[in-house]
Order: C-alpha cells, then structure tokens, then sequence
C-alpha cells in the first residue's frame, strides 16, 4: 500500500492537533503548519513534520510545502483548518479587521491549496478539506465578517470541486458548531457562548475535537472519491442544510 501524507494547518492546537493526530492513526505521515511550535502535536504524531509559518503569506508557503516534498516526498491529503472567529458588533468592525478575517479565513485556504495543487496532481489523487462552520447558517449577528469568509470558503469548496474532479482530488468542507477548544475557551466560554449554542442544539453537549474526527476519516478516505464539493454539517443539529 502507497505510503500517505496529509498536511494540516493550524496544527498546534484544538481541532488541527486532533486533526493531524487521527490521520496519523490511519498510517498518514502528517506535516503541520502553524505561526507556532507544535511540540504536544510533535509528541502525539510519531512521523510529523513541523512547520512554522504563517499560511497569509506565500512565499512561507512555498517553502514549507517544498519542506515537505523534501521529507516524504509526496502529499495526498490537505486539510484547511487555520482560522480565527473574533466577535463583534458589526459597527464595530474595521476595514483592517475585515480583510485580516477574510485572509486568514478565506485567503489562506486558497494560497496553501493553490501551492499544494502541483503535488496532489503528482500523487495522482488527493483530498482537499476545508474547514468553515454551522454559522454560515445560524448568522450570529455579533459575527458578519467571520460568517462572510466561511460563506466565501464553501463557494471555494464548490467551485473547486468542479475544477479538480478530473484529477481525482475531490474537495470537501466540514461545518462544525462551536468547538471546545483552548482558543474557544479564552475567547466565548467566559461570556456563556458554549451555554448559548448548547440551546440551540438537538444534541445538548458542547461539541469537542473528536466529534469532527470520524467525519474527517471519511472524506480523506480513498473510497470516498465519489463525495466531492460538500459541506458537511456536524453541528448537533444547530441547523439543516
């Protein structure tokens, strides 16, 4: 059996930790992108490449993309997970907010995919999957621009998937609700925003790292070539496509 690879962005924590760890239990060699060091997902990963970079920038990209090249020599598995969620009022928003939003949401999925493209061609197959959210339909109002770029990143999914199906690279995206995360945590847990999504759930528990990891096998897998420019909505039933 060919030896696999996957690289995932924003690796160093919450959903792309869980991320990179699961691939790598599925006979994967993971490379991680991410601003920061990784050693706890270094730890868990037992043939892991880390990558410090920031995905808003190409010429980083690039080169960590030819890192990996260089390690394992091939990539079938892309997983666009870095992003940021700030909340506010929408009057409060700055043009400088806006775009940081919408390049690290929107534009960062398509300079790493862009960048990754020639070496899942090479491979001869591949799996790109993209990671926006249930808010794009729930709309929370404190929320505008991060719900805009994770609207954009389904169209990305969509379209994509049209262009890169004679290839045999199906492209995905997987909508989770409000994931518990360290980030999650700092940032809406301390204002009751898990205790808010938790009402408005069929399922009423607040949704973890490892919900999303059975959904995330399933599109990666090589038998799932037939699935292609989906969203997936993992939610608890917050909302139905």
């Amino acid at each position: 059996m060919e030896t696999r690879t996957a690289l995932v962005t924003g690796a160093a924590q919450g959903l792309g930790q869980e991320f990179a760890v699961a691939l790598a239990g599925r006979g994967y060699r993971v490379a991680g992108i991410d601003l920061v060091p990784q050693p706890e997902t270094a730890q868990r990963v037992l043939d892991y490449v880390e990558l410090i970079a920031d995905v808003t920038d190409e010429e980083q990209i690039g080169a960590a993309l030819e890192r990996v090249i260089d390690q394992f020599g091939t990539l079938h598995v892309l997983v666009n997970n870095a992003g940021v969620y700030p909340e506010s009022p929408f009057e409060d928003i700055t043009p400088e907010d806006w775009r940081r939003i919408m390049r690290v949401n929107l534009e960062a999925p398509f300079l790493v995919t862009r960048a990754a493209l020639p070496y899942l061609k090479a491979a001869g197959w591949g799996r790109i999957v993209n990671i926006t959210s249930a808010a794009v339909l729930t709309a929370p109002p404190t929320m505008v621009a991060y719900v805009s770029s994770k609207a954009g990143l389904i169209g990305f999914t969509r379209a994509l998937a049209s262009a890169l199906g004679p290839y045999d690279i199906t492209v995905n995206a997987i909508a989770p609700s409000m994931v518990r995360t360290a980030t999650a945590e700092r940032t809406v847990g301390a204002d009751g925003g898990f205790e808010h999504v938790r009402a408005q759930q069929a399922v009423p528990r607040t949704q973890e790292p490892s919900d999303l990891v059975s959904t995330l096998l399933y599109v990666v897998d090589p038998g799932s070539g037939f699935l292609t420019g989906q969203t997936l909505n993992v939610a608890g039933g917050s909302a139905y496509l």
